[in-house]
């Protein structure tokens, strides 16, 4: 589970920890820690959920963008606008 840690050594890290924290800290600790790994498991979900979104929205549009373009007609233009006569400007 934790690698090589052996039972001895965690018992060893659990006394080092009881006599630097207390063992009034530890229910605390524990509770802080077990927020700290709930909220990194869920940050990791929602982050695979929204690129799943992401990847479903461009994949549409990716698909929908050949469809216009089939449907859109080119607009033509047969008159070609001819620019106004300028007339000077009398000075006075």
């Amino acid at each position: 589970m934790f690698g090589s840690l052996g039972f001895t050594e965690l018992i060893l890290i659990l006394v080092i920890v009881l006599i630097i924290f207390g063992a009034g800290k530890l229910p605390q600790l524990g509770e802080g820690l077990g927020k700290a790994i709930k909220g990194f498991k869920k940050s990791v979900h929602e982050a695979d959920q929204i690129e799943a979104e992401a990847l479903a929205a461009q994949q549409q549009q990716q698909s929908a963008a050949p469809q216009a373009a089939i449907t859109a007609a080119p607009a033509q233009s047969t008159t070609v606008d001819q620019p106004a006569a300028v007339q000077p400007v009398a000075r006075a």
